[in-house]
């Protein structure tokens, strides 16, 4: 199994950038899919990015497209999440997701969550 551990959070101005980390134990992290979600206060979680064991697929939630991008570094069991242009709506709590899967996982059904990494919007 592996526990993912989200970094990388905290406050940035309207139009500006983050990167999250999520670095996952375990040695055997190529085997999962990845995936970034996001609950804002008062909202439920929702989708926002995922990544399949290689890296070569990736899907996103239409708030997000052409502005986050999500990555992996399979050697330093590391998923990250680019945001750009960031808009106070981004505002939430960021958490990232891991399961054992081929395939791109967009739904929440992911086995093993962190603690997620705030992030603050300003405008």
């Amino acid at each position: 199994q592996v526990q993912p551990v989200e970094s990388g959070g905290g406050l940035v101005q309207a139009g500006g950038s983050l990167r999250l980390s999520c670095a996952a134990s375990g040695r055997t992290f190529s085997s999962y899919a990845m995936g970034w979600f996001r609950q804002a206060p008062g909202k439920e979680r929702e989708f926002v990015a995922a990544i399949n064991w290689s890296g070569a697929n990736t899907n996103y939630a239409d708030s997000v497209k052409g502005r986050f991008t999500i990555s992996r570094d399979n050697a330093r069991n590391t998923v990250y999440l680019q945001m750009n242009s960031l808009k106070p709506e981004d505002t939430a709590v960021y958490y990232c997701a891991a399961r054992i899967s081929r395939g791109v996982i967009t739904t929440a059904a992911y086995s093993y969550w962190g603690q997620g990494t705030q992030v603050t919007v300003s405008s």
